[in-house]
Parts: C-alpha cells; sequence; structure tokens
C-alpha cells in the first residue's frame, strides 16, 4: 500500500533551500520553480517541482495527489515555470488514467524517491501505473506563445 503524503517541516525546509538555490541560479538542473495563481487568494504560490521530458514535450506529475498546487492549477487552468533562462507560461491538460500511465511510469523510473508513494513500482505492469493515475494527476504543458 502506497505510504500517504505529508507536507513535513523536511519537506518545507527543502524545498525553502531549493527555492533559494532556483532564484541564484545554483539548484541542479532537473528542478523548475512552479508559481500559479491561489484559488482562494488570487496571490501566485510557488513550489520547486522536476517535469517528465522527451524531445519537445513536458509533463507535471503530482506524485503526492491532488496536493494544493495541483488544486490551484486545475482552477487557474496555466502555470508559470521557472529555471536559469527559462521563463515561460504554459496551459495545462489533464491526461486521462490510460494516457497518464505512461508518463507516471517513466517518472518514476526517473525520480525513484517517491516510489514509496506508488502503489506500482518499475517492475509493475502499465495496468498498475493507470490504478495510481486515478489519484495522481498528470498534466501536459503547452507553451503560451505571444500574440
Amino acid at each position: 500500500m502506497p505510504r500517504t503524503f505529508h507536507f513535513s517541516l523536511d519537506r518545507r525546509i527543502t524545498n525553502w533551500v531549493i527555492e533559494i538555490l532556483l532564484k541564484y541560479d545554483l539548484a541542479p538542473e532537473i528542478y523548475y520553480l512552479l508559481t500559479v495563481q491561489g484559488r482562494k487568494t488570487g496571490g501566485p504560490h510557488s513550489i520547486p517541482i522536476v517535469l517528465v521530458e522527451e524531445g519537445d514535450k513536458h509533463w507535471l506529475v503530482a506524485p503526492y495527489g491532488a496536493v494544493d498546487w495541483v488544486k490551484n492549477a486545475r482552477a487557474a487552468g496555466q502555470i508559470h515555470l521557472s529555471r536559469r533562462k527559462l521563463d515561460e507560461h504554459f496551459t495545462i491538460l489533464e491526461l486521462s488514467p490510460q494516457a497518464a500511465a505512461p508518463v507516471l511510469k517513466k517518472y518514476l523510473q526517473q525520480y525513484p524517491i517517491s516510489g514509496p508513494y506508488f502503489g506500482a513500482n518499475l517492475k509493475s505492469p502499465l495496468s498498475a501505473f493507470i490504478e495510481d493515475a486515478q489519484t495522481r494527476p498528470v498534466f501536459e504543458l503547452e507553451p503560451i506563445t505571444a500574440q
């Protein structure tokens, strides 16, 4: 059974440190700063995240389920990502569990630290990742181009 995610003090401190490293262009290349408009306050909320990338496609995975940034992103319909020279807005498209499953598997291959929060593991069939995708949203990102 997958472990339940709790936004602990350790996680808050880790995220804060990564945000500072991102601000000064010192964070490892895998991290981006996700900023999304709050659904209640309307103000910006930021959190460091990692993406699944393949060619020119980018997916944002919520390995811990529908946490606050997910709820905010769903309400806003778009997000902002920044890192190094990247400073871009994206619309988001939430994938169906069938479409999300291969992305979740790739996410787990790239970032195995999240493994305890998944029901599936790297040896599991894709059907197990479809089950995980029921509670772990995956968003395809589409850049918003200037008009």
